[in-house]
């Protein structure tokens, strides 16, 4: 098990770190909200990408293996929401532009964004068997990934969301603010082609 740790770290480094929906989204709610009331939405991924990882571990990814129609299901739904989400931010407003029913993700709903987020699934799916061993110790290797995820996913999510108080920084006009929002918006978008083909 400790001879794939560093494997598994890198692993967990690179694709927690490349542009995806959560990282997306971190950075507008960091333009938008700014870092401390964008934590909820941190924390949401930081504990709820595990608790996926753990549950497909358990045998929920064997459901969709064999029932591909779900998987299919989960995976439209998905694409749905992030469109829903690429929509609100851009409809966003200037940071702090006075829109009183703008708020980032809370903690649950970024926890079960999870779920319906493809390159999540594809994480998760794709680190399981990589990082476990035949004839080892699967509970406890398995036990591991969800960790080495919920300590790289910390300042991974951090990392971006401080890209979106950098960009919060040059925002000072409504015509900058719609640039970045659609931009944003597009980028969510665009995720959501790439990982369908």
């Amino acid at each position: 098990m400790f001879d794939t740790l560093l494997p598994l770290t890198l692993f967990a480094l690179a694709s927690s770190v490349t542009p995806g929906p959560n990282n997306v989204m971190l950075t507008a709610s960091g333009a938008a909200f700014g870092f401390r009331r964008s934590l909820p939405h941190m924390l949401g991924i930081t504990i709820g990408f595990p608790v996926m990882i753990f549950a497909v571990g358990l045998g929920l990814g064997t459901i969709f293996i064999r029932y591909t129609q779900v998987h299919l299901a989960l995976k439209l739904v998905g694409a749905a929401y992030l469109l829903y989400l690429a929509w609100r931010v851009a409809q966003a407003g200037q940071p702090d532009g006075g829109d009183a029913n703008a708020r980032p993700l809370s903690f649950l709903e970024a926890a079960a964004f999870q779920w319906v987020n493809p390159k999540a699934w594809m994480m998760a799916v794709s680190s399981i068997p990589a990082f476990t061993t035949v004839g080892g110790n699967y509970y406890a290797e398995l036990l591991v990934i969800c960790l080495v995820f919920a300590v790289i996913t910390v300042p991974t999510c951090t990392l971006w969301c401080l890209f979106g108080v950098a960009i919060r920084q040059l925002i000072r006009t409504p015509g900058t603010a719609r640039i970045v929002n659609l931009s944003l918006a597009g980028l969510v978008a665009l995720s959501i082609v790439l990982l369908f083909l």
